[in-house]
């Protein structure tokens, strides 16, 4: 299975709750499902643990079963056409849909901060989708319902999440683009385990990127390192071809011999090897004196 699909499922676990939580996450499916007017509801998943818990919801909050249930495998269709149901839904939510023009969340019904907990995870399981974090990062909630969208990233903002907001085809979206965001939203709404899982997958991304930004780095230092060697040796070959070798003063012998002795070795190695041991800019300084003297040499 998907993680979205994993998480969903996880999500499915616990029971409703009190019936007000139970109306709530039910209208958060009715919000963000396929379709939701006043001929028909609409329901299609194909999460398995989804499917099962829609039945068991809808007859909680509503008191009605689906005219249609899923048939076969793949994707589960739940549909909603008769009229004394259609009429229930809209009694226990509070709007006439005769007289909406267009759906509009009722405050009223999630004043509760469980009932709008509970109103985001019916969201989620109708209209939300989440990736695998070892690939990228998003979490996303789509509604045909324009105003339905807009209200919900009120709802999320007064709740302290700061999701962004967007536009795909006929959907209107929240979403969340940051790990720890989304880590906090399905923690909130059930699904801890999904949670951490994200965030061990970004520890473990973080932990790769170090890793390879150190390996980059001593590959980068170690150009560095062969390339000023090969400048020094090169510079004390020129210095021994002209006969000057043998007039440099004792110190910039010994940095010749070191050098030529151990050209692999960083700056650092051969200040150690000095007798006795000098700094590593003490060094540097003297085999850039060496590159220098070369340098004048060839002029």
């Amino acid at each position: 299975m998907s993680f979205s699909s994993d998480t969903k499922t996880e999500l499915c676990q616990a029971p409703p709750g009190r019936l007000c939580c139970a109306q709530a996450e039910a209208y958060g499916v009715l919000l963000y499902c396929n379709k939701f007017d006043a001929q028909e509801v609409r329901v299609v998943t194909e999460c398995g643990a989804f499917a099962r818990r829609l039945p068991g919801l809808f007859q909680t909050a509503f008191q009605v079963a689906f005219d249609r249930m899923p048939e076969g495998e793949g994707k589960c269709i739940f549909s909603l056409h008769t009229p004394e149901k259609l009429q229930a839904i809209s009694a226990v939510l509070g709007y006439d849909p005769g007289e909406s023009v267009a759906h509009h969340i009722n405050f009223g019904i999630l004043e509760e901060e469980h009932c709008r907990t509970a109103f985001f995870r019916g969201a989620f399981l109708a209209g939300g989708s989440v990736t695998d974090p070892a690939k990228r990062y998003h979490l996303e909630l789509a509604t045909p319902h324009y105003s339905v969208s807009r209200e919900l990233l009120t709802l999320l903002l007064e709740a302290g999440f700061t999701p962004k907001e967007t536009t795909r085809k006929a959907n209107y979206m929240a979403y969340f683009k940051q790990s720890g965001a989304i880590a906090h939203f399905l923690t909130a709404i059930g699904a801890p385990r999904a949670a951490e899982t994200l965030r061990s997958a970004k520890a473990e991304k973080d932990l790769l990127g170090s890793i390879n930004r150190k390996v980059n780095c001593d590959a980068a230092n170690l150009d560095k390192t062969v390339e000023a060697a090969q400048e020094q040796i090169e510079a004390i070959q020129l210095l021994e071809a002209q006969g000057l070798l043998l007039s440099l003063p004792d110190k910039l012998k010994e940095a010749v011999d070191l050098r030529v002795a151990h050209p692999e070795l960083t700056l650092a190695q051969l200040a150690e090897l000095c007798d006795p041991p000098v700094s590593k800019s003490a060094l540097n300084h003297r085999l850039r004196k060496l590159v220098e003297l070369a340098g004048k040499a060839r002029t």
